[in-house]
């Protein structure tokens, strides 16, 4: 019985600190979301929209439009949706028509982030400026910095984080971060695979 408890313990002990460090860190992951763009004079070599929840394409046309890429990629788009739709729906200009692509490949961040990285390796982009929801943001660039780690990412993040969480956008926000936390223990592992290929 003495043994038993003893395992009870340190197991409950466990689960406690495990669940405070989740805790902690998932607080962390909040408070160090990145501020919403505002600086419509940023500049890259290219700028990347991630379709998804949100109003993330209309900053990055209006980036677009102020010169701050030479062109810009709408990654993720749906099958069925037209260049013309978009141009219209988002109001874009004559740059939107010359200077826009679409990618319909990807399904998910990972497959954003393989887009857009033979996207910039076909014009040989060095810096590209990311737009997405801020809380999605952390994931994308850890994403992103996987697939092309030479090219310099520039953050640029549409508010989507209410002010007053709810449960159900608690809820959303908690499966976030465990995605965020996959994808930095994946980008750990290629990190430490690439290093022992050097090595």
């Amino acid at each position: 019985m003495r043994k038993r408890a003893r395992s009870l313990y340190w197991l409950l002990l466990a689960g406690l600190t495990f669940g405070s460090l989740y805790l902690a860190g998932f607080a962390y992951f909040l408070v160090t979301l990145p501020a919403p763009g505002a600086d419509t004079g940023t500049k890259a070599d290219g700028i990347v929209a991630l379709t998804g929840a949100g109003d993330r394409l209309t900053p990055a046309v209006t980036l677009l439009e102020n010169g701050g890429g030479k062109r810009l990629l709408i990654t993720g788009v749906n099958r069925l949706t037209s260049k013309a739709y978009l141009k219209k729906l988002l109001h874009g200009g004559d740059a939107f028509d010359c200077c826009t692509d679409l990618g319909f490949a990807a399904t998910d961040t990972r497959g954003n982030a393989v887009e857009a990285a033979n996207w910039a390796r076909a014009h040989n982009y060095g810096s590209l400026i990311i737009v997405t929801d801020d809380y999605h943001m952390p994931r994308s660039l850890v994403e992103f910095g996987m697939q092309m780690p030479s090219v310099r990412l520039v953050p640029y993040a549409v508010s989507d984080v209410p002010k007053t969480l709810s449960w159900q956008s608690a809820k959303r926000l908690n499966g976030e971060y465990v995605k965020y936390l996959a994808s930095v223990v994946r980008a750990s592992a290629v990190r430490l695979s690439r290093f022992s290929r050097v090595a």
